[in-house]
């Protein structure tokens, strides 16, 4: 990308999704330009197509129709086993119920985006994540597995694997919904934070008072940018 351009670009996206009932139009005719470094919060009611808009830019659902820059990367026109491989390097994905593996310690879960990377040596990837956990203030947890951790450490836990291979993009599909007041403060404070220092977060969120903090909202109804 040149300097100068936006980091996401959407010209045009539709999405449908063919049901027993038919065709359902999940995204119409969206428009929108994400900078690179913005914070982005995305609202609406339940079924307005927030999380189908975050798959469309993350690259997990394919638009219907329209233009899907990202990075720039054609996300339209990028083959389909290429994708997997563009999104592991490009973003990084927060869950609202955390999507830790059980059995694999906080520092196994946030080297795992750079083991399927093939990202350093082991040493390397060790460090790295010991350096990811110490930036979300869980370094003395590394050695936990997850069910030792409260929600809001898990959730710290899922934003650094989500950085691990230093992707420009994070995304974030309700990450405070099943936190605490206090955590989900705790945890957004760090979004404001790698957003400072260069991350484009694009956060969907229930919560308006949190959503009015980021850098701009985008209010989603019935499938449609209307403000």
């Amino acid at each position: 990308m040149s300097s100068g351009e936006p980091l996401i670009e959407l010209r045009a996206v539709t999405k449908a999704y063919t049901t027993a009932a038919g065709d359902y139009l999940a995204l119409r005719g969206i428009d929108l330009r994400i900078a690179p470094g913005e914070f982005v919060a995305i609202v609406g009611k339940s079924g307005s197509g927030k999380s189908t808009l975050l798959n469309v830019i993350t690259g997990i659902d394919r638009a219907s129709s329209g233009e899907v820059l990202v990075a720039g990367a054609d996300l339209m026109r990028l083959p389909e086993a290429h994708l997997a491989a563009w999104r592991g390097r490009t973003v990084g994905i927060v869950f609202q119920f955390f999507q830790l593996l059980p059995t694999l310690t906080a520092l196994e879960n946030v080297m795992l985006p750079m083991d399927f990377a093939g990202f350093g040596t082991l040493r390397e990837r060790q460090a790295r994540a010991l350096a990811l956990l110490e930036r979300v203030g869980l370094a003395d947890q590394a050695a936990k597995l997850p069910l030792a951790l409260s929600g809001g450490q898990q959730q710290r836990v899922a934003i650094a694997r989500a950085l691990a291979n230093n992707p420009p993009l994070l995304v974030a599909d309700e990450p405070t919904g099943n936190l605490d007041s206090q955590t989900a403060e705790d945890v957004f404070q760090l979004f404001i934070e790698l957003a400072q220092q260069g991350t484009t977060i694009v956060m969907v969120t229930h919560d308006a008072e949190l959503a009015r903090r980021a850098g701009r909202v985008v209010l989603v109804s019935d499938g449609h940018i209307v403000a």
